[in-house]
């Protein structure tokens, strides 16, 4: 028969033990190829061209490339702020984390001080790379290994992947095709217009993580000259690249400012 002693300290385990509190990670996954046959084909073999972020106590934590040395590329938003570009695909309930908030905290901080904006590259150190680190570090589980599969392909077979696995284009329509700078002036001038006024007053403006009073949107003109990746006559001048000299697509860039 336990003891006094022993049912009064089973007691305090027991609440100790209550006391925890379990926190979701989430995975929020996006399709960065333009909506159509392929990409639902790409997608349903698991080898889409996919952006993701880490979703935990109401924050997403994502990553990418930007040209500021010294800067981390890791960044949050709203849960499901898609990407210029991307399609929300689905939700990912990964697993759980028991760690209390000042060490979530403290491994969202080792994270953005290990991905920096510079070390980017859409093969070997993409978001999803970042995602995989994230979880496993909270949860002890990498995220799902199909999140990079089209990337896997392109460092093991870069001369047979095709270019849009790993490059995603700047325009396009609900069908997929292609757009040229003057149609999508024409049809969408205005609706961009509005959209950037909105963007530059809200207050889910995708932000750096330890530099949350930054404008995200700062170093560009507008969104619409963001979503493009500079025009070449406003603050967004040169297109951004990765660590390997390649053009990173706007769903890629981290914001700075």
């Amino acid at each position: 028969m336990p003891t006094r002693k022993h049912q009064k300290k089973s007691s305090r385990s027991h609440r100790s033990t209550l006391s925890l509190q379990k926190t979701e990670i989430l995975i929020n996954i996006y399709d960065l190829l333009p909506p159509g046959r392929i990409s639902t084909i790409l997608w349903h073999i698991g080898t889409s061209l996919l952006h993701s972020g880490v979703v935990i106590n109401g924050k997403e934590y994502a990553y990418g490339g930007h040209d500021r040395r010294g800067l981390t590329g890791v960044y949050w938003t709203k849960p499901r702020t898609c990407p210029p570009g991307g399609t929300f695909r689905c939700e990912y309930l990964h697993g759980f984390t028991l760690a209390p908030q000042n060490e979530i905290d403290a491994i969202i901080r080792e994270a953005s001080e290990q991905f920096l904006g510079t070390s980017y590259n859409l093969l070997t150190r993409n978001c999803n790379h970042f995602t995989s680190f994230l979880c496993e570090r909270l949860t002890g589980e990498p995220a799902p290994r199909f999140l990079n599969r089209a990337a896997s392909i392109g460092v093991a077979l870069p001369c047979v992947v095709p270019k849009e696995w790993i490059e995603v284009p700047d325009f396009e329509t609900a069908d997929g095709a292609l757009l040229n700078e003057e149609e999508e002036d024409d049809d969408e001038g205005e609706y961009e217009s509005e959209r950037a006024r909105m963007l530059r007053s809200s207050a889910d403006q995708p932000r750096l993580v330890g530099h949350d009073g930054r404008d995200a949107d700062s170093e560009w003109d507008s969104e619409e000259e963001r979503r493009r990746g500079g025009s070449g006559k406003g603050k967004g001048k040169a297109p951004v690249r990765d660590s390997a000299g390649r053009v990173l697509p706007p769903a890629e860039r981290a914001p700075t400012g």
